[in-house]
């Protein structure tokens, strides 16, 4: 064996002179992932320390087992989103937020996910994230965002948290305005203000951390909890606890295993394309199952280290390609980062105000309404269009898991849709080129000939379908038609079902006295049509190669005056 297989996919044909870039970018990447992470328990409703506990073990392990140079794996708030809506619908007694039996379930459900990661990565299933259509995800991701960043103002506001589906908590959240602490709202107006401002005039500095710091230093001099501002309190630091969670009711294994096969779906479609992006950048080539197995054991690094579900960040990788980071080192160099604060400096978070997390988790929400998406895809696509704003909708006023089921299925529809109403021409020679009109009623390629083009395969569901389009074009001919040709280049296989729509059309036609042929089938296809008896139906020589060849036929026949 040689050492070179030893060492992970993500760091061989390392270069010394990328070793400073990259550290530097892993210690800006830390002051990033650190306050974003702690906000991210606001929405998974699990203790702070969690948040950073997913950027120490899973990030490491992504790192060791996955193939991509550049994906950040931790914290995410849509499968933060996604675990917390379906924590809260479990039936187990006594299950609330943030207590150390919401967090087992939560770590139980990472394992989970990272189950459903290793088969996936077995039965080669990674092509599963492919049924997420982008529109699709957009719409996913913006409904979340709406709801992460309402869910916000009420830790930004001071006033209680309401209860119940999300109309039933804005509503809340307007019959307490009246309860407002102002120097809550201080707190987080100030975070804001620091944040938008160092990403305006000085990018380069993480205007979270500043925001944090500067918080903290306020908060303890002023001794704001005493004022009536919420903090953070005791954090619990020291090294994340390893092992199995506790006091898992077995009763409860279903409903976990659908929580985790939401969370699951979203970790391959969004670490997928993430992956992909970034390598493409930069002329890399990514292995996407060798990613489902980092993620896999980022997912049960996360599960026996006391945290939840973890996620390739598209924008912490972000961030990490602007720092110039070349490889997985930088993560490694986060992870030991975040773990020295968890060892050592956790007690300085006990009076950072909680609006603080709650400004910076706003911010994350609202950039994840992508207004633009939905607007280009409204007008580009108004099908894909009307399925994005259904999701968000449905993902704000159900909820996140009913959500990322109608995702699926919706993409899964559309997916159908497209293959059974495909477009569909008739082909027209035009000087040296072909065009390509709608086959609408009255069109033809040329008197006597239609040269018709089906853009999808033939399957059992389109197949009456296609055989109504080809039969209306026949009896609107302006001439009587004499040859049908079937141009087969966007057709690569023919199911049973569609192979006898195919052979009544073969024979409507002959009984129109007129011929059928085809043109571009690959040598697949004409095998298939023989296996399945359409070559049967109609002569051998009405195989052409292209148009200009079914043109020089048709005219050297319609020459001849036979019209054979």
């Amino acid at each position: 064996m040689k050492l070179s297989s030893l060492v992970p996919t993500t760091l061989r044909g390392y270069e010394k002179s990328w070793l400073r870039t990259d550290l530097v970018a892993g210690v800006t990447l830390a002051a990033v992932a650190i306050p974003e992470t702690m906000g991210y328990t606001s929405i998974a409703q699990t203790p702070i320390v969690t948040g950073l506990y997913t950027v120490i073990f899973p990030t490491l392990l992504f790192a060791l087992l996955g193939s991509s140079r550049l994906l950040v794996v931790g914290a995410d708030s849509a499968t933060a989103a996604i675990l917390a809506a379906g924590l809260t619908g479990l039936g187990v007694a006594g299950l609330t937020p943030y207590s150390s039996q919401w967090l087992a379930y939560a770590s139980f459900t990472a394992l989970l996910c990272g189950g459903l990661l290793l088969i996936a990565r077995v039965f080669r299933l990674g092509f599963l994230g492919d049924f997420l259509s982008a529109s699709v995800l957009v719409g996913f991701l913006t409904g979340v965002g709406v709801q992460v960043f309402t869910g916000q103002l009420p830790d930004m506001l001071g006033i209680p948290k309401g209860s119940g589906n999300w109309f039933q908590q804005q509503i809340d959240l307007v019959e307490n305005l009246g309860e407002i602490q102002w120097l809550t709202v201080a707190f987080a107006v100030g975070a804001l203000a620091i944040i938008l401002g160092f990403k305006k005039y000085l990018p380069a500095v993480p205007g979270a951390i500043v925001a944090v710091v500067l918080s903290i230093v306020v908060s303890a001099a002023i001794d704001a909890s005493a004022r009536g501002v919420a903090v953070v309190g005791t954090v619990q630091g020291g090294f994340p606890p390893i092992g199995l969670p506790q006091g898992i009711e077995l009763s409860e294994l279903g409903a976990c295993v659908g929580i985790a096969f939401s969370c699951f779906v979203l970790i391959i479609a969004q670490s997928a394309a993430t992956s992909r992006s970034f390598a493409m950048r930069h002329g890399q080539k990514v292995d996407v199952n060798r990613d489902i197995v980092g993620l896999s054991g980022a997912s049960f690094a996360a599960g026996l280290s006391g945290t939840f579900v973890v996620n390739g960040s598209p924008t912490k990788t972000q961030i990490l390609d602007e720092l110039k980071g070349r490889t997985q080192v930088a993560n490694i160099t986060m992870s030991g980062v975040v773990l020295l604060v968890v060892l050592f400096l956790t007690a300085l978070l006990a009076d950072m105000p909680k609006a603080v997390l709650g400004a910076i988790v706003f911010l994350i929400g609202v950039d994840l309404v992508d207004y633009l998406g939905l607007r280009r895809i409204w007008r580009q696509r108004r099908g894909e269009g009307v399925i994005a704003v259904l999701t968000a909708v449905v993902v704000c006023a159900v909820g996140v898991e009913q959500g990322i089921v109608l995702a699926i299925v919706m993409s899964i529809i559309w997916l159908i849709q497209r293959q059974y109403r495909p477009d569909s021409f008739v082909i027209k020679p035009s000087k040296d080129e072909q065009v390509y009109a709608n086959a609408e009623p009255g069109a033809q390629t040329l008197p006597g000939l239609i040269v018709f083009r089906y853009d999808s395969e033939l399957f059992y569901a389109n197949s009456n379908r296609f055989v109504d389009a080809v039969e209306a074009l026949f009896d609107a001919a302006p001439d009587p038609v004499r040859w049908l040709v079937l141009d087969c280049s966007s057709i690569t296989d023919i199911d049973y079902s569609a192979a006898i729509s195919v052979r009544g059309l073969i024979d409507f036609v002959h009984a129109r006295k007129a011929h059928f042929g085809v043109m571009g089938a690959d040598p697949w296809l004409v095998t298939s049509m023989h296996t399945l008896g359409i070559t049967e139906a109609f002569t051998q020589d009405r195989i052409f190669t292209d148009f200009d060849d079914v043109i020089a036929a048709y005219q050297h026949d319609a020459s001849a005056g036979s019209g054979s």
